[in-house]
């Protein structure tokens, strides 16, 4: 038996509850993901700086996004 180091409780394994352990992963992976959209953010302001086959794609979404509307 041991103490889960994530919520402090005991642990029948030697281990970290799994429970724990998957929450800590999607909690690092949303801060990751929070980091991220100020990067996605600024290519979507600066589309001259992107790549042309990008921008294409960008704005072939944009017309369809329009047509349907």
């Amino acid at each position: 038996m041991k103490i889960c180091s994530i919520c402090h409780k005991i642990s029948a394994t030697d281990d970290n509850h799994t429970d724990c352990k998957e929450k800590l992963r999607i909690e690092l992976e949303a801060e990751d993901f929070k980091k991220s959209i100020p990067e996605k953010l600024d290519m979507a302001k600066n589309a001259n700086d992107i790549q042309p086959d990008l921008k294409a794609l960008m704005d072939h979404m944009a017309r369809e996004k329009k047509a349907q509307s």
